[in-house]
């Protein structure tokens, strides 16, 4: 409900909290609470700092097989759950309603987030890897002006809806009604059930049903951190920001190094607009996962050993001996 922040993280079995978790709560220039964890390197050689941005409806404990990926990699980590989801501050009296007034408001998590750990000290370059959501947040949020990120890696980022989401007409529809006072309502037909939860027969995250099901465990011992669809205003606002991104010219104002990895089989967000966005990068290019759905991070391993070597040969790119710093061991 609006207000209330988690401060805890939540382990289930088979998925448990990764070892030197910190969890606080930041607040945003607007006063929003937003739910943010680090986690340090594993001992050994330092390349600085992953931030992790996650999709739409999403927590940060899906992410914790992920966390321990760059941790072992010699990166410290930090995650937060965007306004309005996973423990993060709700803004609509229904704590299930996927809400956001407008999507510049996401600038201000990103600005608290690099603010909280600018205050911290977290170790630099710092690097992201974004997924669907924030992925799009991201980029639109370069497109204004610079971030003090070295390089990023976009899952998946939401460009353009998949037609099986969303018709063509969903953005102008949406349009109308947060014109005629209606933004906070549910989208026509939908509800407060998250789409984590339905079955794993012919959904449209992941093709690896032990992945899909522990995610779904995670929201049964914790169903507060699920949300339900968007609102009116939530698809006006992303709908906004898509044609933004599409606009001639915005991908060559992007300076930031990107590698942009695209699925297969997304049933979520268009492909193919997202690789004509990677055509006009100055710095960057797509990959193509093939048989992949939606959810990179949470695929077969098949699918998911390919995302994570492009990643992990991007990040943190340039000469990695020159750039590192030993962590020591914490004696036992």
């Amino acid at each position: 409900m609006a207000g209330v922040v988690r401060t805890d993280l939540v382990e289930t079995t088979g998925n448990p909290i990764p070892d030197g978790t910190s969890s606080v709560v930041v607040r945003t220039a607007d006063g929003i609470g937003l739910r943010l964890a680090h986690w340090p390197a594993m001992p050994g050689a330092m390349w600085g700092t992953v931030v992790l941005m996650q999709g739409r409806a999403e927590f940060m404990e899906k992410y914790f097989e992920t966390v321990e990926h760059f941790r072992g990699r010699g990166f410290d980590v930090v995650s937060f759950d965007w306004r309005g989801q996973g423990g993060s501050e709700r803004l609509t009296r229904n704590p299930h309603k996927g809400h956001v007034r407008r999507f510049t408001d996401y600038d201000l998590d990103i600005e608290a987030v690099f603010a909280e750990m600018e205050e911290r000290g977290r170790p630099r370059p710092w690097f992201v890897v974004a997924h669907s959501m924030g992925g799009a947040i991201l980029l639109a949020k370069l497109g204004r002006g610079p971030l003090p990120i070295e390089r990023a890696a976009l899952s998946a980022p939401m460009l353009g809806f998949s037609p099986d989401i969303a018709p063509g007409y969903a953005g102008a529809a949406a349009a109308t009604l947060a014109w005629l006072g209606l933004g906070r309502m549910f989208i026509p037909g939908g509800g407060p059930n998250s789409i984590a939860m339905k079955p794993f027969a012919n959904n449209r995250l992941s093709t690896d049903a032990a992945r899909y099901e522990r995610n779904a465990a995670i929201l049964t011992a914790a169903p507060d951190l699920g949300i339900g669809d968007p609102t009116v205003d939530w698809i006006d606002g992303a709908s906004r920001m898509m044609r933004a991104l599409s606009a001639p010219g915005f991908a060559r104002k992007i300076k930031v190094p990107l590698l942009i990895l695209a699925s297969g089989v997304d049933r979520v967000v268009s492909t193919r607009v997202t690789e004509r966005f990677a055509s006009g990068l100055k710095t960057g290019d797509a990959i193509i996962i093939k048989g992949a759905r939606h959810e990179l991070l949470m695929e077969s391993d098949i699918c998911r050993a390919q995302v994570l070597a492009a990643v992990d040969a991007f990040i943190p790119g340039g000469q990695r001996s020159e750039r590192a710093v030993e962590v020591p061991a914490v004696p036992a």
